[in-house]
């Protein structure tokens, strides 16, 4: 009767947009990807039933790993309960996104097969955090990975990421190494050198995501037109440029154009 409960609460949550990871080879490929060196400390959102938690393990000094699911943290606890009572995976029963950045400790790495739906808020929560990991390992849809890194046209999700460090697009993930199968393929991309070494200061950060938001508000009009119409005027924007068009080193150099003004 009790492992029958337990095959049941051990189902993939909708509400929570779980996809299990079931396949050790690419839980091992991701964790070598990381390149995490044994004193490191590991950051995993969302770790299911272990499978990737085990290989960072094998190459971390320790993993904390955040799981909302309750029945999961159950069964988690469970199976790495040695690896708990030494310290070396702190297990954290909360949401995400109500998680105290500030305590994490300094220089930690973030690695984790992230639900589709919150992709975007993990990117801004961490990237533009006081706490910002070091590097970023993240399992993501297909989709999203190829818009950041392999599309020549920009959009705010890619410019926000390579405004902060770079990233690169690691390997796809077939859709069939996921219990349940997502109706599209994953891919594992990274973020590496993540800093603020773009911004001389916070003002200037500000301003950055203030005319990036602004010149993608309105995507039928230019981007001179679109900035205009928040008062910002930069000589040298081609009359018939889209926002899409600029790279990450012109918007960059926007932003400093309009914190020197200010």
């Amino acid at each position: 009767m009790m492992s029958m409960m337990r095959k049941k609460s051990l189902r993939p949550q909708k509400s929570l947009g779980q996809n299990f990871l079931m396949h050790a080879r690419i839980a091992e490929r991701i964790a070598l990807t990381a390149e995490l060196a044994q004193g490191d400390t590991v950051l995993e959102i969302g770790p299911g039933t272990g499978m990737l938690t085990k290989e960072l393990l094998k190459r971390a000094k320790k993993v904390i790993a955040v799981e909302a699911d309750d029945a999961l943290c159950i069964e988690l606890r469970d199976t790495f309960a040695n690896e708990i009572a030494r310290g070396r995976l702190e297990l954290v029963h909360a949401d995400i996104r109500k998680l105290a950045l500030t305590a994490l400790p300094r220089e930690y790495q973030l690695v984790a097969n992230i639900p589709y739906y919150l992709t975007g808020e993990i990117f801004r929560m961490f990237l533009e955090s006081q706490t910002q990991p070091r590097s970023m390992t993240l399992l993501v849809q297909k989709e999203v990975a190829e818009r950041i890194v392999r599309s020549k046209k920009e959009s705010i999700l890619s410019l926000s990421v390579k405004a902060y460090g770079t990233p690169r697009y690691e390997f796809t993930v077939p859709r069939g190494a996921f219990l349940p199968a997502p109706k599209v393929d994953s891919a594992v991309i990274s973020i590496r050198d993540i800093s603020r070494k773009n911004f001389a200061a916070r003002e200037e950060e500000r301003i950055f995501f203030t005319l990036l938001r602004a010149g993608f508000a309105h995507k039928r009009k230019f981007l001179a037109k679109n900035l205009k119409d928040i008062g910002f005027r930069a000589p040298g924007i081609p009359e018939k440029s889209r926002a899409e068009d600029f790279s990450i080193a012109e918007w960059l150099s926007l932003a400093r154009t309009a914190h020197t003004i200010n």
